[in-house]
């Protein structure tokens, strides 16, 4: 539409020499195309009524070719009726490539070894991916990696149960059936964390175990670790490939952020950080955010030091970086504002640069889930659970089938809100799902199969017009979720699309009818339209259900 805006633009400075940005508004289909209230906005600097500013711009836009018709609404409200071969037009419209020649780095998944995932992990993974291909969309150059934290407290209460587990005998790991392994380290890990919080002489231990995390000079230690380590990135990769994550191209620790931070922190001091009882503090409180420790007493780098050492890695690793971008909890919003500052003020250089992006919770009939305690949903279970009740449904519970109905279901909230889960609302054929929009692009390519020919989309009838005028909100609706890296705008306009069509399609005949080959067109046009979106989306958009 933005053909549309520019030429109400040229209109009013001929009108009235005045230069005037318009923005359009989509009406209902009774009001026309297209309205601008850009009268009312001329109205003091033109020093005339809005009304009489809109009718004499009116006037002239009815003189153009690409306006079928203008009506002049309330105290000066434009609306306008583009002609038939103009709406066609902008069927080809594109999204606009608003970050090309920049470098984006978006963390596309971060979950801890020694753990299994869960759907917390499943939600912001799907998030960031999607916000990934956006920014691909918008023309960036983005650079998916990961950031995994291989040392530290969580460690030490895995390696804590693991080490009671073997009791010196390694050879007890490789009895764990592979498809227990998951389950098998969720079960490790809650038991550290339980012994951590009851037992004093546990919490002595599993302290020095988190410390040995660092350097693993101990041979059975490090053995069990490395056992479980490549467990867990067997079952992260698998699993981000499940959920239709685009591949990484670059994996992070913080065993190597570590040492960065820390040693960033301490030539910083006391310029940027202070000194408290051997510890270095952030006085974060003076930014946003709040005083954080960045290194213990104890001279180990805490979370804030090595997430200040992975930016650094990034910068380094991405020298060309336009923008560096975290999708965390919205717990953690404050903490990053503090880390964000930090970085900052000691690399003025990424002032702007870094972004934190808040997402909800994933709220369960259980309530929030908690790897601490073992009482999570873990992605396989996910899995599971949707292809029973796809199948219950007499559906194809294909892995691309699943993946397509979780992702739109964590896709369709906006982000920052919490997203209640419901597995068999999540499946619906009938309601706003991925399922529902999967069915939609494979009816629309199994109508197409029994024609004997398609088309040119080049005339329209009065019945094609909604239909055609919901196609041509494509370009828009993209730079919006673009722009706002928001990708439930998509989710809420392929909904609307689908709906728009099986109204078209209700009443309209396709195959066998004596406009099969023009309204064939029509079916491929929004057929197209509809898998472009899911494939932003990551979902894929199946020929067959």
């Amino acid at each position: 539409m933005e053909s549309i805006s520019l030429l109400i633009e040229s209109v009013v400075r001929k009108l009235f020499g005045v230069t005037q940005p318009v923005t359009l508004e989509r009406p209902d289909a009774q009001f026309g195309d297209a309205a601008t209230n850009v009268a009312m906005q001329l109205a003091k600097t033109v020093g005339k009524n809005p009304r009489e500013i809109a009718e004499t711009i009116a006037e002239e836009l009815r003189t153009h070719e690409d306006i079928a018709n203008v009506t002049v609404a309330g105290p000066g409200f434009i609306n306008i009726r583009l002609s038939d071969p103009t709406l066609l037009r902008l069927l080809a419209d594109e999204p606009g490539a608003t970050r090309r020649g920049q470098t984006v780095v978006i963390e596309t998944n971060n979950p801890n070894p020694f753990k299994p995932m869960h759907i917390g992990h499943a939600y912001n993974a799907i998030v960031a991916d999607t916000m990934a291909n956006l920014l691909a969309v918008s023309g960036a150059a983005v650079k998916r990696v990961s950031y995994h934290g291989d040392v530290g407290a969580h460690v030490g209460r895995s390696m804590w149960a693991l080490l009671r587990y073997v009791q010196g005998d390694v050879a007890k790991l490789a009895e764990v059936p592979e498809a227990e392994r998951n389950a098998f380290m969720g079960k490790m890990y809650a038991e550290g964390t339980r012994a951590y919080k009851e037992d004093e002489s546990a919490k002595t231990e599993i302290d020095e175990l988190a410390k040995q995390s660092f350097e693993r000079r101990d041979p059975l230690y490090k053995t069990v670790y490395d056992t479980v380590f490549d467990w867990s990135f067997r079952q992260i990769d698998a699993n981000v490939r499940r959920l239709g994550n685009v591949q990484i191209e670059k994996r992070y620790f913080e065993s190597e952020a570590d040492p960065v931070g820390v040693k960033t922190v301490r030539e910083h001091v006391p310029d940027i950080f202070t000194e408290s009882n051997g510890a270095l503090i952030f006085e974060g409180s003076k930014h946003g955010s709040f005083d954080n420790v960045f290194v213990g007493s104890n001279g180990r780098g805490l979370y804030a030091a090595r997430d200040m050492g992975l930016i650094q890695l990034k910068a380094a690793d991405f020298p060309a970086l336009s923008q560096c971008i975290v999708v965390t909890g919205n717990e953690q919003g404050a903490y990053f504002k503090g880390v964000i500052a930090a970085t900052e003020l000691i690399l003025p250089e990424m002032k702007g640069k870094l972004v934190n992006i808040p997402t909800g919770l994933v709220k369960l009939s259980t309530g929030k889930m908690s790897s601490r305690t073992g009482d999570v949903v873990t992605i396989e279970w996910l899995f599971d659970e949707f292809k029973k009740a796809i199948e219950n449904r007499g559906g194809e519970a294909s892995e691309q089938i699943v993946a397509g109905a979780l992702r739109y279901q964590f896709l369709k909230v906006k982000i920052g809100g919490d997203v209640v889960f419901n597995i068999g609302d999540a499946v619906s054929l009938t309601g706003n799902t991925g399922s529902y929009l999967q069915y939609a692009h494979a009816r629309a390519r199994s109508i197409l199969d029994k024609v004997q020919s398609v088309g040119a989309l080049d005339e329209l009838h009065d019945e094609d017009r909604p239909l055609v005028r919901k196609m041509t909100e494509y370009a828009d609706m993209m730079n919006l979720a673009m722009n706002t890296l928001e990708p439930h705008h998509i989710c809420a306009y392929l909904f609307e699309l689908a709906q728009e069509f099986n109204r078209y399609y209700e009443n309209n005949q396709v195959v066998g009818s004596d406009q099969e080959a023009h309204r064939a067109a029509l079916v491929a046009q929004y057929a197209d339209t509809l898998q472009a979106g899911l494939t932003v989306l990551g979902i894929v958009a199946p020929n067959r259900l």
